[in-house]
């Protein structure tokens, strides 16, 4: 029913315990898209598990080692913000071996969306904010390393900057500076938010996210846009805009991974810009938009989404497929969602 495939486990629940981090919404964005009558049993890829080689790609064996053993020590378990069990490490594995896949898919669909993922704070040595594996970048390495793609382009809508994706595909930063597409009264004339950009070799990084938020530290991306406390629809979509404009300018991708975190909510409880639920549809639609203009195939990975109810998220995330559908489907018409 949908123009391309979507990517689910019903093993990609985190058993986490109580937690601000909604670890079935993943089940619950599948039941939605059901009851909508937009999707079947067609529509959906069930993946396998990431190898330890293909997590080997991006972290550290050392790191690998105490994932499989069970010996992180208490501040590294601290650090990752979630328990650490055996369980918990088969669910990363499993929406690792998601992201591949639905990388795999967009290469061959133009576009692919895994209902999970998006671990973009963890590095190559340690888990950080919720993530224990770097699930989307381990697909570029397993992509690059078939040779499936050369260069890769990540898109960062959460929140919070990721600064686990910054870290792994690296780029050193000296100074505040317009990029080739800016002006400013494009720019700089925009809400107090600030544009900053780095280096970039066979992977881009793009993070758009609250400055005054989680990571304190916020290594450089190839571009970040620190966005001002309450950033609304209008202010986030042109600052949006003018990344996707600047970066693409700059690098030829073959693959995007686009990252939809749903915690630009103006009602998350861990994020404090002032999105509408329309505004972040409209988010998706200017990312995919500019991919399809560009014929780059695109994979999503859901990432964060915190809000007071679980059901807004539930909605953000399944608007990112609705999204894409409307986006991707060859007559370009809207689809309609039986609710």
């Amino acid at each position: 029913m949908l123009p391309f495939r979507l990517v689910y486990s019903e093993k990609y629940f985190l058993p986490i315990g109580e937690h601000v981090f909604r670890a079935d919404k993943y089940r619950l964005v599948r039941e939605r898209l059901f009851a909508s009558g937009l999707v079947d049993d067609s529509d959906f890829i069930a993946p396998q598990p990431a190898t330890e080689s293909d997590v080997m790609l991006v972290h550290s064996p050392h790191y690998v080692n105490k994932l499989m053993e069970g010996s992180l020590t208490a501040r590294e378990e601290l650090q990752m913000e979630i328990p650490y069990s055996p369980e918990v490490v088969d669910a990363f594995l499993i929406h690792t071996g998601g992201s591949i896949r639905a990388a795999e898919l967009a290469l061959q669909d133009g576009v692919s969306v895994n209902i999970g993922g998006g671990f973009h704070h963890a590095y190559p040595d340690h888990g950080e904010g919720f993530c224990m594996m770097h699930d989307f970048a381990i697909a570029i390495r397993n992509l690059q390393k078939r040779k499936l793609i050369q260069r890769a382009m990540t898109v960062d809508c959460d929140v919070h900057q990721g600064n686990g994706t910054a870290v792994i595909f690296g780029g050193a930063r000296s100074h505040l500076s317009d990029l080739p597409s800016a002006h400013h009264a494009s720019v700089f004339g925009l809400a107090g938010g600030k544009m900053l950009y780095g280096n970039s070799k066979d992977v881009f990084t793009i993070s758009l996210h609250q400055e005054h938020n989680y990571p304190m530290v916020k290594p450089s991306s190839s571009i970040d846009v620190n966005l001002p406390d309450g950033c609304d629809d209008a202010n986030y979509l042109a600052w949006l805009d003018n990344a996707l404009s600047s970066g693409l300018r700059q690098f030829e991708p073959d693959l995007i991974c686009y990252v939809a975190g749903a915690d630009p909510f103006r009602e998350d409880q861990l994020g404090g810009l002032n999105l509408t639920i329309e505004g972040l549809k409209l988010r998706d639609e200017l990312v995919f938009r500019a991919a399809r203009a560009r014929d780059i195939p695109v994979m999503v990975t859901f990432a964060g989404g915190y809000a007071i109810r679980v059901e807004d998220t539930v909605t953000i995330h399944t608007n990112t497929i609705l999204a894409a559908a409307e986006v991707f489907r060859p007559d370009g018409t809207a689809v309609k969602m039986a609710l």
